[in-house]
């Protein structure tokens, strides 16, 4: 994923010649079914997971049967489910498919430690992140363990690719919980509730209507879950024993 670029890093006044890791950015286009529904801007891996997880998260399908690469072209089919495409003009190329729709309703009856959030948010801390500053990272966690990392230009192309990969193995997403570096908008929480993940962690801030959306979903929010602090907007009776521990 990262290339390595030339310049000149200047540091207390210092000039010093260095190579930087850079990552990559690329076009691609993603069909459903034969129609195209976006463009999007990505990395070049886990294109597969990408193209699964964006017509899952978007509401058009619940199941992928075959999803292809051809060069700068994701191409998925499915047969269940499958929403009738507008229009392009209607959607193209905003990054999502802009059909106008409520977020599906997450129903799980799968809960969280604290100690589990923490773990959660330390495997967020991706080791691309660290090295070049430029991507948004997601983790899934199925059974207490990270079963995926996916990291992209954008958070809501790293949330698909963890999707995706869940789905094109077999993974259960109503007992996942889904880490996020990003912040919550009611765009990428609607993502994570039409795929049926109960419980989201992110490093950073909730929107309005990112905590509204994840109310009226059913979805577990928890953000700022740095150190040995979090904060949860939503459903907090996901999140075991914090009743117990009130501080004044």
């Amino acid at each position: 994923m990262p290339k390595r670029y030339h310049c000149i890093q200047v540091r207390n006044g210092c000039l010093t010649e260095i190579d930087d890791e850079i990552v990559s950015e690329d076009q691609f286009r993603i069909f459903y079914n034969d129609h195209p529904v976006t463009d999007m801007i990505a990395t070049n891996d886990q294109l597969k997971e990408l193209g699964v997880g964006f017509v899952v998260s978007e509401g058009l399908t619940k199941q992928v049967d075959t999803v292809k690469i051809d060069h700068d072209r994701i191409l998925v089919y499915s047969d269940v489910g499958c929403k009738v495409i507008p229009d392009q003009r209607e959607y193209f190329p905003s990054g999502g498919t802009g059909i106008p729709q409520e977020p599906a309703k997450v129903i799980s009856s799968l809960t969280i430690t604290p100690d589990e959030i923490g773990e959660v948010t330390r495997a967020i801390d991706n080791d691309i992140w660290h090295r070049t500053g430029a991507v948004q990272c997601a983790v899934l966690f199925s059974d207490a363990n990270c079963v995926v990392t996916s990291s992209d230009v954008g958070m809501h192309n790293a949330v698909d690719k963890v999707i995706g990969h869940a789905l094109l193995n077999g993974i259960n997403l109503s007992r996942c919980v889904i880490g996020c570096t990003g912040r919550q908008s009611a765009a990428i929480v609607k993502k994570i509730a039409n795929a049926g993940i109960p419980i989201i962690v992110s490093w950073t801030a909730a929107t309005d209507k990112g905590i509204a959306t994840a109310k009226t979903a059913g979805i577990t929010l928890v953000c700022f879950s740095r150190d040995n602090r979090f904060t949860i907007y939503s459903h907090p009776e996901r999140v075991q024993g914090i009743g117990q521990h009130q501080c004044k």
